[in-house]
């Protein structure tokens, strides 16, 4: 197993094979700007390949006992367990993001994914009802869809590909997965240590390639019947307007611009620690991060100043380096699009209090590395709070009322997460019903219980994953009556 193969393979029926047509995409290193690899153009005909090997697979899947089940989905997390170091380093290299961070979270995370639901699955009961005086017993069967689609984001590729399949694979299905063509790398690996824990072939099949080809084969094929969807709104769009006619299930966890609440009766320590972090985690590109921070008046120039220098002591270097506290960006075209953003500012009467510049990394000049943003804004209705950005871009506005942040948290298209930092019980549980978002953490950020639905409302998304959630997706429920005399 090794990350220097030049030309990474798709993942079909249990053997790693070239795409048909031949052709490749260059696979870029975002520490150095450099193509280091090259991956699967595919085409349907791939898709086509990969659906057929699902077919084939599916009828002794899905019959597969449980608890088979379960010990070939923890042998997969014991497999991704036994390489941490080995992924962590792939998923830096092909993403950007600091090996300590994939080390600590990443890479573990997908290890839990799939111990997770290859537990789960083994509490996932069936439900019965029965109605006295009629002589009716109804039982409820959970029996899994067949084939499903998974299409995974480029922000923490293995975590969240793994998100979507343990599940998925747990409830009896057979999975036609895409991860994102620009962080195929751990997507790759994974094939080898599913063959290595004894996944049947054409259990799982991994085919890379460009979302509007390979993604749209996925989608728009008659036999996948879901699609599970991590990425940007408008993608996201597209895929309903494709599935929808087609009766499809959809799980879209989609894009968000979250608010981060932080009244004065907060711990203002423990906040100022938190808001560091969940402003600039893996470069800002996760979804959950608290993009735009809304601070009571009378600590608002106390937080600014604490807050701008605690941001400008963050080290920008090599994802390599221990003391790197932010890696690369995951792509020159995405570095472009958030200096875009940056640059812009001034034309929205806001005042960048830090950062902005790209950083030169010596020895990795053509890197693409961009220094943590603390942007002043004068309204919620510019593009600054109103976009999703997904960088190291912040901005930050007082606010005087619970009202005025309760409503400037809302008047956004997305209501995926926000975080509210009080210790008043009376406005957290107000603040916990009336935000407009699928996850409100209170004096805390990215606590995750795997037990918990996850998703958003609005523009951020449909549906729920994990826990019981993400297997109920991925069921079709069926209903026996029987009368008996």
């Amino acid at each position: 197993m090794t990350t220097k193969t030049k030309s990474i393979q798709n993942f079909i029926n249990g053997n790693f094979q070239n795409p048909k047509s031949g052709e490749w995409i260059d696979n870029y290193d975002p520490s150095c700007g450099e193509v280091y690899g090259k991956i699967p153009n595919s085409s349907t005909v791939d898709v086509e390949e990969a659906v057929m090997a699902s077919a084939k697979a599916f009828p002794v899947w899905s019959n597969t006992t449980v608890d088979e089940r379960s010990k070939i989905l923890l042998k997969i997390a014991d497999g991704i367990e036994a390489k941490l170091q080995f992924l962590a380093e792939a998923e830096s290299k092909d993403n950007g993001k600091p090996v300590s961070l994939a080390t600590a979270v990443d890479i573990p995370r997908a290890a839990s994914n799939f111990r997770f639901f290859g537990h789960a699955i083994t509490q996932f009961a069936s439900e019965a009802h029965e109605s006295v005086g009629h002589q009716t017993v109804n039982f409820t069967l959970k029996k899994p869809l067949g084939i499903v689609g998974c299409i995974s984001p480029w922000n923490l590729p293995l975590y969240l590909f793994t998100w979507k399949i343990a599940p998925a694979l747990a409830a009896g299905n057979c999975v036609v997965a895409k991860p994102s063509e620009v962080t195929p790398m751990t997507a790759f690996l994974l094939g080898e240590i599913c063959n290595e824990a004894g996944l049947p072939p054409g259990v799982l099949n991994i085919v890379h390639g460009l979302g509007h080809t390979t993604g749209q084969a996925i989608v728009q094929h008659p036999q996948i019947k879901a699609i599970s969807f991590t990425g940007g709104t408008a993608t996201g769009e597209h895929i309903a307007r494709t599935a929808a006619p087609m009766f499809k299930k959809l799980s879209l966890e989609l894009g968000g611009k979250n608010p981060n609440l932080i009244f004065a009766d907060c711990d203002y320590e423990k906040m100022l620690d938190t808001t560091v972090r969940s402003s600039f985690a893996n470069q800002g590109q996760i979804c959950l991060c608290g993009s735009r921070i809304f601070v009571e008046a009378s600590i608002y120039e106390k937080f600014k100043t604490d807050f701008v220098a605690r941001v400008k002591a963050l080290k920008v270097g090599h994802p390599s380096e221990k003391e790197s506290n932010l890696g690369a960006l995951v792509s020159k075209p995405h570095l472009e699009k958030v200096l875009s953003y940056i640059e812009d500012a001034h034309h929205q009467n806001a005042k960048i209090l830090s950062g902005g510049n790209r950083v030169i990394v010596p020895g990795y000049e053509k890197g693409y590395y961009l220094e943590p943003s603390v942007i002043e804004v004068k309204t919620n209705q510019c593009k600054l709070n109103q976009e999703e950005i997904f960088g190291p871009v912040v901005t930050i506005m007082p606010f005087k009322t619970d009202e005025e942040a309760l409503a400037m948290a809302n008047d956004v298209r997305y209501g995926l997460s926000a975080t509210l930092w009080t210790n008043n019980l009376n406005r957290t549980m107000r603040f916990s019903n009336e935000l407009q978002t699928g996850i409100v953490w209170v004096n805390t950020w990215m606590m995750r219980d795997l037990r918990t639905p996850f998703g958003g409302m609005k523009d951020s998304g449909v549906g729920r994953e994990g826990g019981f959630e993400a297997l109920r997706f991925f069921t079709e429920p069926k209903n026996v009556c029987i009368q008996y005399s």
